[in-house]
């Protein structure tokens, strides 16, 4: 089926779709880095990457996504929800009983997604951002690990899930 998400741990092949995917000041040297560490997680639909996770580790030990990524036209279909599942499951199996994420202060959308998906507000960093934005945390409670299966309809921000 052409429309099916393929979600897996990036490898060498996918370095150059890593670094156009993320964050334009991140250096090459950092990505490949974290490929061959397996914290990077990609999504692809019938070949081309659509999606792709950076996973960091707070203190070295506490998991956090520094950056979850979805091509603008295949947002909405699941793949965000794909690769987090993916992730949490990975998660779980090493022990682990959280997950941290964070959305800039000035943007609803992400941080209606993080409250859809299972993540609770945990925190707020002043000033972090450039021009005075905030960043805002969030906790995800993996011990009960709610299966994201169960939540089948496709996540949409509307007026009142946004803060």
């Amino acid at each position: 089926m052409s429309d099916q998400i393929k979600v897996r741990f990036a490898d060498r092949m996918d370095l150059d779709g890593c670094i156009t995917l993320d964050h334009p000041h991140m250096p090459a040297e950092v990505i490949q880095r974290k490929v061959e560490q397996r914290e990077i997680i990609v999504a692809e639909k019938a070949g081309p990457l659509v999606g792709y996770l950076r996973l960091d580790y707070l203190w070295s030990f506490v998991p956090y996504i520094a950056l979850i990524w979805v091509v603008e036209d295949q947002r909405q279909q699941g793949v965000g929800r794909a690769m987090l599942r993916y992730l949490e499951n990975v998660l779980c199996e090493q022990g682990h009983t959280a997950l941290y994420s964070s959305s800039q202060a000035n943007e609803p959308e992400p941080q209606a997604w993080h409250r859809y998906v299972g993540f609770e507000e945990c925190g707020f960093i002043a000033g972090i951002n450039g021009a005075g934005i905030g960043e805002i945390f969030f906790l995800k409670d993996l011990s009960c690990h709610q299966a994201l299966s169960d939540i089948d309809t496709p996540f949409e921000a509307t007026p009142s899930q946004k803060p």
